[in-house]
């Protein structure tokens, strides 16, 4: 609701007293539990459904705000994963989420859950068109940086000095090659220890905050030494 993109809220009366401090300068609608439970797709609702205006933005908009961090996820299509990303996009002060090819709605509602709101902080853009977008990211000044187990660029050599666009692959088949090679550059983690890969959480956290250290640039020397995971 801070944000402004509430116009309405449905609200049982015990949530009503129990989050009556958040629920102030917008029009209230008291609902039965019954209703409540009806509207929620949760096991466990809490009472409160939001009406929101979705945000409006393509792709042409955050590329002409001039992005300096740009998180893509190629082919995702668990909800829960794509709103994990969406969180950590925004917690690292990325400037867009993309989601690109065939990826997941990300108003659907477990996406919204996992973003905890972060969805409404920061453009979150579909780009079903993977070639065109890729042309796009590069016409607007960034450099693509795909995430690969088999990658040649270790994570603490990349260059993060310029803005970046990253690209991240699904949960359970990654980033495939077909687009990895179009990117400048294909970026691993090194791993100390006896994990063969991680998820695509730890990728992105690992990378955002590279990024954002990186972009420093006085910070980025200090970094490497603790991005290892074990």
């Amino acid at each position: 609701m801070r944000r402004g993109w509430v116009s309405d809220v449905l609200v049982t009366e015990s949530a009503r007293a129990r989050f009556a401090e958040l629920l102030v300068d917008v029009p209230l609608h008291v609902i039965t539990d019954k209703a409540a439970k009806a509207l929620s797709d949760t096991v466990t609702p809490v009472g409160l459904v939001a009406v929101c205006r979705v945000p409006e933005v393509e792709l042409a908009d955050v590329l002409q705000a001039g992005p300096r961090l740009v998180l893509v996820a190629v082919e995702t299509s668990e909800p829960g994963n794509a709103g994990t990303l969406i969180r950590i996009a925004d917690a690292m002060g990325a400037d867009a989420v993309v989601l690109a090819g065939d990826s997941v709605d990300p108003y659907n509602g477990k996406c919204l859950r996992a973003s905890a709101g972060s969805i409404f902080a920061l453009p979150v853009v579909e780009a079903p068109e993977l070639p065109a977008l890729m042309a796009a990211l590069r016409q607007a000044g960034l450099t693509i940086l795909a995430t690969a187990l088999d990658g040649e660029l270790p994570l603490s050599q990349a260059d993060l000095t310029a803005p970046t666009a990253w690209m991240f692959g699904s949960e359970a088949h990654g980033l495939s090659h077909d687009v990895a090679i179009h990117a400048d550059a294909r970026v691993c983690i090194p791993m100390r220890g006896g994990a063969e890969s991680l998820n695509v959480y730890g990728t992105t956290t690992l990378a955002a905050v590279q990024d954002h250290l990186g972009w420093d640039g006085a910070q980025a020397a200090a970094w490497p030494s603790y991005l290892t995971v074990t």
